[in-house]
């Protein structure tokens, strides 16, 4: 059994340990881990594995995302992550779907813990001497979700085991249910908002446009669409809304206020379809729900 050295549990008074065997990942971890660390590190994998094959960075903090982009190059998206979120930026794990370089290095610097599937030798030689910890992933993200495994909590009233959550977009229950049609580049923002709110916690509420978060909210209830608009502020304009349940006709009203352009939600009734139109939001329907409810 390989085991990593993992500095301190949730909190500093609790001891931890992570053990690797043949069925996870393969990667070299350079630096000091906690529990949290590994719990934020694995929750950004998870998200960033359904973008393998584009610029990509997953920004976390306290094992929630804090904000996710995609860019032209792998800069661009780390920029715009950055501005989805500068508060949190500072003290959280980066995860990246390309190879960091020493542009990217320099922008890192004071960060907490970095994963991507390569590193440049200049980029090593940067995050080192600032005392920044990484992970080098080694395992093609293309193949991460073959290593995904049961999730088991152990509770005093029992061992709870759930499947991991492999769902996927159907363009059979992907439907536009408003008056109003998205526009193509509405709809991009739509499926990718839609992929962050599958992996942030329940009732999640993402915020995006131009493939970046301006505001995620999640393991809220009645105020999740008022909090995530109140944090992307001016950028809801525009934008695109995706939510892991359904919504009620007070946040209909708070979304035309936002100015959203688009929301995306599993299912909708006549009088939420009905709202969307009296104010010419466009209304994709998924059919189904990243949560149970």
């Amino acid at each position: 059994m390989d085991y990593l050295n993992i500095t301190t549990g949730e909190n500093p008074n609790q001891s931890a340990r992570i053990e690797r065997n043949d069925k996870t990942i393969d990667y070299i971890a350079h630096g000091n881990f906690s529990y949290t660390d590994i719990l934020e590190i694995s929750k950004g994998l998870n998200t960033i594995s359904d973008f393998f094959d584009v610029n990509a960075v997953i920004t976390i903090s306290g094992t929630g995302i804090c904000a996710a982009a995609l860019g032209k190059s792998l800069e661009d998206a780390l920029i715009k992550a950055i501005d989805g979120n500068p508060v949190e930026f500072v003290n959280s794990a980066i995860v990246a779907s390309a190879e960091v370089n020493s542009d990217i290095a320099k922008m890192l610097r004071n960060t907490n813990k970095i994963a991507a599937p390569k590193f440049t030798a200049n980029a090593i030689k940067i995050l080192e001497n600032t005392g920044v910890s990484y992970m080098e992933i080694h395992t093609p993200l293309k193949d991460y979700k073959k290593f995904l495994q049961e999730d088991i909590k152990v509770t005093p009233l029992g061992t709870l085991i759930q499947s991991p959550n492999l769902s996927e977009l159907i363009k059979d229950t992907f439907k536009v249910v408003s008056k109003t049609k998205p526009t193509v580049e509405q709809i991009e923002d739509a499926v990718f908002a839609w992929k962050i709110a599958k992996y942030a916690a329940s009732q999640a509420i993402v915020i995006a446009k131009d493939l970046r978060t301006t505001a995620v909210s999640q393991g809220l209830h009645s105020a999740s669409v008022e909090f995530a608009l109140d944090y992307a502020c001016d950028m809801s304009k525009d934008a695109v809304l995706a939510s892991d349940l359904p919504l009620t006709i007070h946040d209909i009203n708070a979304a035309a206020q936002g100015r959203i352009a688009l929301i995306i939600l599993p299912e909708a009734d006549i009088d939420i379809i009905s709202a969307c139109d009296k104010f010419n939001i466009a209304l994709i329907t998924t059919g189904f729900s990243n949560i149970l409810y």
